[in-house]
């Protein structure tokens, strides 16, 4: 039967294979050297673990790109042997890495190797302190150093008082490595080393025990070893067959033997017995029972001959090594990596003539950002025995928490939306907790002791944990640890809503403040203003008249634009901005008297707390709550509050108001009121918060490990879609209700939301009257300085026509008489024409001709040539 179950196995392993195989066309390969003594026991466990860390990797990455292809070479426990494997690899399979030298002797020179062609050597089993990666760059330790179990080993010396130790270690690079180091430590805390028993791995089982009747003959009984296994086993068996581990003697191990102590012979176990020794912990878990499982089997088919061996942490390691190489690969994308050969005309067997890896710094960096750590909490909960007592108790809001007992059995059944955030997040804790609910009071009644005694439970240590909708409090604080909080914060108002806007004769006043209507008044008449000096300095005889019609121009001027009214084209310009006014502000005006006739505009009736304490209403609160105490600091008067107990009774108490024997707002935290709202969403909304609150958590006793595991998975559960699903299962769609939260409707629109408007059309109305002024002023200056001009000239041609051209006879004193006359009444003319800024001003009544009045005009013209 067990023979069929392996050939099933490997059936399926081949057929696995072949899926990763068919699955991984088109990658690119990435040769690696694997350097193993296969016939060793870390060797052969070593084997197993990269062969399933291969499997294991590309059928969780099926996408990747890049694929490793192992050569697997046996050293043959020989370090030239190692060494020729190594050489073998780099020049003839160009491997990238080459993984595993198994003793810190052949990881020295093949580290060497790896710097000169720059291909990283990456050892999970050399923990040989003299392998730096100050000498040897391209080494890297999978392990940890071994120095690091000597502070260890000399505290546990020291512990015991004793001073003086013998290191019995084998005469190898491994064996030799550590010693140094464990002899200054053990001298820090004032340990003697009276002697050193050097035994060399080739002993024979007579020498060994020749050494051991040298050491029998000396005082000191504390000793420590530091060898191989194969080695330490005949160690241990000889020192029991001699007496030396009876009573009396101390013998401490490192971590080399301990780590595979279940994987030795059962008769050298036995011989050990008493000893202490230096172990990696490895915290169980599901993965690692599962992975131990299929690695024993797996393990069984590679060495069906072999007897059954243990996972140690070689293997483990192992492991590890192959998926970090394996995820290194795929970011570099080592597929196009390429080999320089050195220009040489030696021999090809001749260490110069290795080639240098393109990729390999960066290979190697990626290989060492690699980490695989599992650091121990220092306490397990044991899945057995006790059950994490969970206290419960009953809330006045039962979608947070409901308890009840069940008839036939009497245990608690607790449901709510505070129960399943945490059983969710128990189910996603890294080990298992099994708990029970125990109850606080009786199921029915909610208000059986305050939640402060409750609380006060995990400090008498009648509950491990409890939870439900319990407040984080800085006084609770003192006698117990909460979790991080599951709900939102703070304490807030709930109130009624009234129409904030009254419908009556005077509602088309609304959609603006006075402000803004008198603003609005004020730039309508400015820019009439405007516009008509505009023409009028222009000498548009449309605006000219009487004042009344004036005014009126001045208003009609702002709300039609007229072509033959306006003249002028600073005028035009002024009208296009003001009418984009216009355009924007009675828009804005039409849509807000319209929300405001069809919308309903609801406010809350109060605003703020500071209104009820001026106004003295009577609030109302949840009984047995903290509210009452806040209320009371607030200045709120004992009779003033009142409690309740459902949301049914808040909702009856708010809908009377203070007046009618209710009250005038219910003060609680946002959670409840959110509740709240969710079944009572017409009528109501939510004013603050009005006071910070830590919101709703789970206590537990001080200085619980749990605290910081169940917090973290609170996060995970508060953080994702899951709380979202439990909020719809117990509160529904409370969100969907507009009322959470302060109400606003339209408001009238304010000076300052049009104050760009306002500021462009004064803007252009103030800088058209300012240039209009300025062309008239040059022009009336012009004018002037022409004119005087044209008067000098005229008066000297009358005089020269004086003196040479006198009177012929009676007739020339009548026209020169006529002329004065006329000259006359040019100089009116000319006056005239300087006020109103005219260039063609006649008189009818004056001149009866049109050739009279053309006459005047040439006159005030000042043209040369004029009879006058």
């Amino acid at each position: 039967m067990e023979i069929a179950n392996r050939v099933i196995l490997l059936l399926l392993l081949s057929a696995g294979i072949g899926v990763a195989q068919n699955s991984s066309r088109g990658t690119q390969e990435v040769h690696v050297g694997v350097i193993l003594d296969l016939g060793s026991l870390v060797g052969k466990i070593a084997n197993t673990s990269i062969s399933m860390a291969l499997e294991d990797f590309y059928a969780a990455h099926q996408n990747y790109s890049t694929k490793l292809v192992l050569h697997i070479r046996d050293s043959m426990s020989d370090d030239v042997g190692a060494a020729a494997q190594a050489l073998d690899l780099l020049e003839n399979y160009k491997v990238e890495t080459i993984i595993g030298p198994e003793k810190s002797s052949q990881a020295i020179f093949i580290s060497d190797l790896g710097t000169k062609s720059h291909v990283p050597i990456i050892s999970f089993t050399a923990t040989s302190p003299t392998l730096s990666p100050s000498s040897l760059p391209y080494f890297v330790r999978a392990t940890l150093n071994g120095s690091a179990q000597v502070s260890c080993i000399a505290s546990t010396i020291n512990a015991y008082g004793w001073r003086k130790a013998v290191p019995i270690y084998e005469d190898t690079e491994y064996g030799r490595g550590i010693i140094p180091y464990l002899v200054d430590v053990l001298q820090e805390h004032n340990v003697h080393v009276p002697y050193r028993s050097v035994i060399p791995p080739s002993a024979t089982s007579d020498q060994i025990t020749k050494e051991l009747y040298k050491l029998m003959t000396m005082q000191t009984r504390v000793y420590i070893v530091h060898m191989s296994s194969v080695l330490a086993s005949t160690l241990f068996i000889k020192a029991k067959e001699v007496g030396m581990m009876e009573k009396g003697y101390v013998w401490i191990i490192t971590d080399g033997v301990t780590n595979l102590i279940d994987s030795l012979h059962p008769s050298v176990v036995e011989s050990m017995n008493g000893a202490l020794g230096i172990h990696f912990y490895v915290p169980k878990s599901t993965e690692l029972n599962n992975f131990t499982t299929r690695w024993n089997m797996r393990y069984q088919i590679d060495n069906p001959t072999d007897p059954p061996s243990k996972l140690s942490i070689f293997g483990l390691w192992s492991y590890d090594t192959i998926w970090a190489v394996a995820q290194a690969a795929e970011k570099v994308g080592l597929s196009n990596a390429t080999f320089r050969k050195p220009i040489s005309k030696q021999k090809s067997t001749d260490l110069g003539a290795l080639g240098t890896s393109s990729n390999g710094p960066e290979f190697l960096k990626e290989i060492l950002q690699s980490k695989f750590i599992d650091i121990p909490r220092g306490f397990e909960v044991p899945a057995s025995g006790k059950k994490l007592r969970v206290g419960v108790r009953s809330s006045g809001y039962q979608q947070f928490i409901k308890v009840e007992k069940d008839e036939i059995t009497g245990a608690t059944k607790a449901t709510g939306l505070s129960v399943d955030v945490f059983e969710e997040a128990v189910k996603i804790l890294p080990y298992a907790v099994p708990y029970e609910y125990v109850l606080f009071g009786s199921p029915e009644d909610t208000s059986s002791g305050s939640y402060d005694d409750f609380v006060y439970q995990v400090n008498l240590k009648v509950y491990d944990i409890v939870i439900g909708d319990i407040t984080i409090r800085y006084n609770r604080t003192f006698y117990a640890d909460f979790t991080v909080p599951y709900t939102e914060s703070g304490i807030a108002m709930v109130v009624p809503v009234r129409d904030s806007v009254n419908k009556n004769t005077w509602i088309f006043l609304k959609p603006l403040t006075p402000g803004m209507w008198l603003g609005s008044i004020v730039f309508f008449i400015y820019t009439g203003v405007v516009v008509l000096s505009l023409e009028f300095l222009g000498n548009n005889k449309n605006v000219r008249g009487p004042i009344p019609r004036q005014l009126g121009i001045m208003i009609f001027f702002p709300l039609f634009e007229e072509k033959e009214i306006m003249e002028r084209f600073l005028s035009r310009i002024v009208m296009i901005v003001w009418l984009c006014f216009l355009l924007v502000v009675t828009s804005s005006y039409t849509a807000n008297l319209t929300s405001m006739l069809t919308v309903q505009q609801l406010q809350p009736t109060v605003n703020d707390i500071q209104e009820l304490l001026k106004s003295g209403e009577i609030v109302g609160y949840h009984r047995g709550s903290y509210v009452k105490g806040l209320l009371e600091e607030l200045g709120f008067d004992r009779s003033k509050i009142k409690p309740y107990d459902t949301p049914d009774d808040f909702h009856d108490a708010l809908s009377r108001g203070s007046g009618n024997g209710g009250i005038a707002a219910l003060v609680h935290e946002v959670p409840y009121i959110k509740l709240f709202l969710a079944k009572h969403c017409e009528g109501y909304t939510m004013v603050g918060p009005i006071y910070k609150a830590a919101g709703f958590g789970y206590a537990l006793a001080k200085g619980n490990p749990l605290l910081g595991d169940i917090s973290k998975a609170m996060l995970n559960v508060t953080g994702g879609d899951t709380m979202i699903q439990i909020e719809k299962k117990w509160m529904g769609f409370q969100n969907d209700c507009q009322n959470v939260g302060p109400i606003t409707g339209s408001s009238s629109l304010t000076f300052a939301n049009f104050r760009g408007l306002f500021i462009l059309t004064g803007a252009a109305s103030t800088s058209s009257i300012l240039i209009a002024l300025i062309i008239y002023a040059y022009k009336k200056k012009h004018r002037s300085t022409k004119v005087m001009q044209n008067d000098n000239k005229q008066v000297g041609n009358n005089r020269t026509d004086g003196a040479n051209n006198e009177p012929q006879d009676g007739n020339q004193e009548a026209v020169t008489e006529e002329s004065v006359q006329f000259r006359g009444d040019g100089e009116e003319n000319r006056r005239l024409h300087e006020q109103t800024g005219s260039e063609q001003v006649c008189d009818s009544n004056t001149h009866t001709s049109p050739a009279a009045c053309n006459d005047s005009v040439a006159i005030h013209r000042g043209e040369p040539g004029t009879v006058l």
